[in-house]
């Protein structure tokens, strides 16, 4: 059974340093699927929808069983996606980065990330679903 290591961020591999293509390769062959543009006014219901239709795309490429999904990007549609991709079985991982800022003068300075590591994300437990009201309209007892 071939491994993959499916690649779902705003980075695609090609530009990845060797460190981080490395440490890839030890998960399995890369795999990029290209991040969804994501509009700061989608509603929760749309980012559901395309969490759903992403599902499908990793399940159309892989087994869960030999797949490890690497997962980075805008946060509500990532957690969406990896509640669905965990419960569908499959592994997922988030790149880990060491920021590095240099001073350049005249209140300007260059920032740099440098990949450490991948970092397993802790299994999401599945809930009931429930209805909370929002904390401002709560009466105290």
């Amino acid at each position: 059974m071939t491994k993959l290591f499916i690649n779902l961020s705003n980075h695609s591999s090609d530009k990845w340093d060797e460190k981080q293509r490395n440490a890839a390769l030890e998960y399995g062959s890369i795999v990029d699927i290209p991040f969804p543009e994501i509009d700061t006014n989608d509603s929760t219901e749309k980012l559901v929808q395309l969490a759903d239709e992403y599902l499908g795309k990793i399940k159309a490429i892989a087994s869960p069983y030999s797949s490890v999904v690497h997962l980075m990007g805008e946060q509500t549609f990532c957690f969406s996606l990896l509640v669905r991709l965990q419960k569908a079985g499959y592994r997922c991982v988030a790149s880990t980065t060491k920021r590095i800022v240099q001073e350049i003068g005249n209140n300007e300075r260059c920032v740099v990330f440098g990949f450490e590591k991948f970092r397993e994300y802790e299994l999401c437990k599945q809930q009931e679903e429930k209805h909370y009201s929002h904390p401002a309209s709560a009466t105290s007892i």
